[in-house]
């Protein structure tokens, strides 16, 4: 089984909408039994509180429901819980390998540099632009799920 834990700030947007859309991603490829996906934050500021209801709405126009997602926050023990953590931007990465300790197992990457344009998930909370985080969220768990696959 494949454990990928996905990681922002707040686990209020970027987190959650790489979490949900690489399960649907696994779902619907039939490998959802060979995958263990969840998400989490490095921030405490919103911990137990629901998906941005921007991000809500997005996943929800593409059918994918997040109703029962709660922020929660990056552990020590997610380190060894997962084969893969998985931030969106540089600062995400920054605090992971803070809370983690270290990286001896080279678990910690960034989503889009599973891309052929390595960049960061800009974070939709400052520019507005969900459509984009979107679009660059499913770009890289596409990509995360073909070099998994590969």
């Amino acid at each position: 089984m494949k454990k990928i834990l996905f990681v922002c700030h707040g686990n209020i947007c970027r987190s959650p909408m790489a979490e949900f859309l690489m399960k649907d991603i696994v779902k619907k490829a039939g490998f959802d039994r060979d995958f263990l996906i969840a998400s989490a934050a490095t921030s405490s500021e919103e911990i137990g509180n629901p998906v941005y209801p921007p991000i809500k709405k997005i996943l929800a126009e593409h059918h994918i429901d997040c109703s029962m997602k709660r922020a929660r926050r990056l552990t020590l023990n997610d380190y060894s819980d997962y084969d893969l953590l998985i931030g969106m931007d540089n600062a995400n990465k920054r605090n992971m390998l803070w809370l983690c300790g270290d990286d001896k197992d080279k678990k910690i990457h960034l989503l889009l540099d599973y891309t052929s344009h390595p960049r960061e998930v800009s974070d939709p909370w400052y520019t507005r632009d969900f459509e984009e985080c979107y679009n660059d969220i499913l770009e890289g768990c596409l990509a995360l799920f073909e070099y998994l696959n590969n």
